[in-house]
């Protein structure tokens, strides 16, 4: 199983939110590709960047900052989502380095441009499905939508997305714990590899996601916050096996 390190963007510094509210809101560190670099060197192999700013605002506020992580990682892949609504913000993206594209709102809102997006752009594009009790989240978590989960997953069906990243909204940032269940739902009925978010407080928490057979997790305020130590993670998964 992959670990994917959060390095979540605002102002431009490290930060994490509470359950994606804005108003919750820790600062990690005013250097994020000094943060790249440290996971890096802890062993990370993939790095997991969302622009707070730019969900919310609906187009990217952070790629200066996405550019510097980009060149501190290396040969080491970054996803980044956050505010890529339109062809034109996924290529800035990309333009910088990054590897995949995470889409979420418009992706979720218009599915035929999704869908034209993916055959585009095939292998880069991850489908970011956020969900609230259920209910699909949209416009930087401040919006939910009438749309279900299992909607947007038969939506999705036919897009060649590299990856669909699944997050509990109400986990997210509580340290609570993963909702397994729900994520390996959407497992079962996706058609790709789909990744863990959200909750995530121990190295339990990891190994259940793990066990479960998803195949990977991003990690965010357990990390920050010590309650986590990365090394010891990949290595416990990688004894998994």
């Amino acid at each position: 199983m992959q670990l994917y390190p959060a390095i979540d963007l605002r102002g431009g510094n490290c930060v994490r939110l509470h359950q994606g509210d804005y108003a919750q809101e820790t600062v990690y560190g005013s250097d994020p590709a000094a943060m790249a670099r440290h996971w890096i060197d802890l062993g990370a192999t993939w790095l997991h960047v969302v622009d707070l700013d730019g969900a919310r605002a609906g187009k990217p506020e952070q790629l200066e900052t996405v550019a510097k992580i980009v060149a501190a990682a290396g040969k080491v892949p970054v996803q980044l989502g956050g505010g890529l609504r339109e062809e034109a913000h996924l290529k800035q993206a990309l333009e910088v380095g990054v590897s995949r594209v995470i889409l979420g709102t418009r992706a979720l809102r218009d599915a035929a441009w999704a869908g034209e997006i993916t055959r585009k752009y095939p292998g880069q594009v991850v489908l970011g499905l956020d969900a609230r009790e259920g209910k699909v989240a949209a416009q930087g978590w401040l919006e939910t939508d009438s749309l279900t989960v299992a909607e947007v997953l038969e939506r999705a069906r036919a897009w060649p997305l590299a990856a669909i990243v699944f997050t509990d909204i109400g986990r997210d940032g509580t340290l609570k714990g993963c909702n397994v269940e729900a994520t390996a739902e959407v497992a079962r009925l996706a058609r790709v590899e789909v990744i863990a978010s959200g909750g995530i407080g121990t190295l339990e928490d990891i190994l259940a996601v793990a066990r479960a057979g998803l195949p990977g997790c991003i990690v965010g305020r357990a990390l920050y916050d010590g309650r986590v130590q990365l090394k010891e993670a990949l290595e416990a998964v990688s004894r998994l096996g």
